[in-house]
């Protein structure tokens, strides 16, 4: 009885340990910063924000169309402006580097990354009234967020989740992930107040994001906003490679410039 009663205190002393690195460790999981590509000689604009300096990659164009993009915890988003560039000729680009990525000061967290996309957002819209909101997987949580707090013109969410606490707990369905994680990213508390027309571009074989997170995050939206499109033979890293994943965004943007 002894032996079996300090092997349970031993298996406790070990789940809270557990417990407590996902807890200390959480943003090292959900955030891989990425630098700034060696040798990269595309413009960027220097953004001023509380506590950090950003560093947002751009593509220069006057007239009244932007897009602000931001794009997913590993991503690298200067990769997008020559394919961008190439697909929306008529929009100015601002692609959000986080904090701690390409350059960009600061470490990354979700108040953080949601107030800095508010000040960039107030930049672009000071100078370009319509504003297309896009983001790509845990850029969609910042995107929808926004969408909420700001006049967007068009949301456009590219393989997008309910909840990253919500994916946390099943991926690790042992610990009380929904009590430990700080940076939930609860997107399906947002889609209810949107109140623009949203796209939301899905990997048919999305291997990151389950489908039923997409699906929820869809039927959260009110009648008449949302509307989804499934891009065939795709997984979750993949769906940019295709021109149907071009096409789906190109047509969304045309349809917010005849607006």
């Amino acid at each position: 009885m002894k032996t079996l009663l300090s092997f349970g205190i031993f298996l406790a002393i070990v789940y809270v340990g557990l417990c407590a690195a996902l807890f200390f460790f959480q943003r090292s999981m959900i955030y891989y910063p990425q630098p700034r590509p060696h040798g990269e000689t595309s413009a960027t604009l220097p953004l001023s924000v509380d506590g950090a300096e950003l560093v947002i990659s751009v593509r220069a164009h006057e007239g009244p169309n932007a897009i602000v993009y931001f794009g997913g915890n590993g991503e690298n988003v200067t990769y997008n402006l020559p394919s961008f560039s190439d697909a929306f000729p008529d929009h100015a680009l601002y692609l959000m580097n986080y904090r701690g990525y390409g350059g960009s000061s600061g470490s990354p967290d979700e108040a953080a990354i949601s107030q800095d996309a508010l000040a960039l957002f107030d930049y672009v819209h000071a100078r370009h009234p319509n504003v297309i909101v896009m983001g790509r997987s845990l850029g969609s949580g910042v995107a929808i967020r926004l969408a909420t707090q700001r006049p967007a013109t068009r949301l456009v969410l590219i393989t997008p989740f309910a909840s990253i606490a919500e994916l946390g707990a099943s991926q690790f369905p042992m610990f009380p992930v929904k009590w430990l994680i700080r940076d939930k990213y609860e997107s399906f508390r947002y889609a209810p107040r949107v109140d623009v027309p949203t796209l939301l571009v899905v990997a048919e074989h999305d291997e990151i994001i389950p489908r039923a997170s997409t699906d929820a995050l869809y039927a959260a939206f009110r009648p008449g906003i949302a509307t989804r499109r499934i891009i065939p033979d795709t997984g979750h890293n993949t769906i940019s490679a295709t021109a149907m994943y071009v096409e789906t965004l190109q047509t969304a943007l045309a349809q917010s410039s005849k607006q």
